[in-house]
């Protein structure tokens, strides 16, 4: 336990400059708080302790605005930065050194009792505000999009941004990578394509208008 309290005070140093000390961290990241109770939670419901475990789930979400159902399975350094209104589906899967921000939706599309939700693959960035539905596989070191709505499957190192979500670059350098501001927009550069095109258009007909 206090190994894994170890790596999660380790992984928001690395991910957050904001983070100016272990002792701030362990206190007052709601987004850390969440994870560890999700532990107790995780380990109660995995020992039959149905009712225990979601009523730790339910303080976790009071304190911290993060729901996590407790069957949720979650991998090692997950950081949740700025997590308020995060949501974490029951039978949804988060492998290691994932990153999410706040509003973030691992969502379910089914009502039957079976794998309805996302499993999320290792060094996985998920930006604010995304929703990610249904039993899809984010791959190894793929980045969302804030704001994109993920109904399909991402191949690993991927980039993902739009609605419904889109891979627009393939094979990230680096899954520590956190320039959100840097996502290409493809809807932007098919327009800039469309006024290129009809600039080039409006100058030929002009050029044949002078030739008459």
């Amino acid at each position: 336990m206090f190994k894994r309290i170890k790596e999660d005070l380790l992984m928001v140093h690395i991910r957050d400059p904001a983070a100016r000390s272990s002792f701030e961290i362990f206190f007052c990241y709601s987004g850390v708080h969440a994870i560890w109770y999700h532990l107790i939670s995780h380990y109660l419901w995995n020992h039959d302790h149905y009712f225990s475990a979601r009523l730790i789930a339910s303080i976790n979400r009071f304190f911290t605005g993060i729901e996590i159902h407790p069957a949720a399975k979650v991998g090692r350094r997950v950081f949740i930065d700025h997590g308020m209104g995060v949501v974490i589906g029951e039978t949804a899967e988060i492998g290691d050194d994932v990153l999410m921000y706040q509003g973030v939706v691992l969502g379910g599309t089914s009502t039957v009792k079976e794998k309805r939700h996302p499993t999320v693959g290792n060094g996985v960035v998920i930006g604010s505000g995304a929703l990610v539905i249904g039993n899809i596989y984010l791959g190894n070191g793929s980045k969302i999009g804030a704001g994109s709505v993920v109904l399909k499957d991402v191949p690993m190192g991927s980039t993902v941004v739009g609605v419904p979500g889109r891979v627009v670059h393939e094979k990230r350098k680096c899954a520590m990578d956190q320039e959100h501001q840097k996502l290409p927009d493809p809807v932007e550069e098919k327009l800039e394509k469309l006024v290129e095109r009809q600039e080039y258009l409006e100058k030929e007909i002009e050029s044949l208008k002078k030739n008459k």
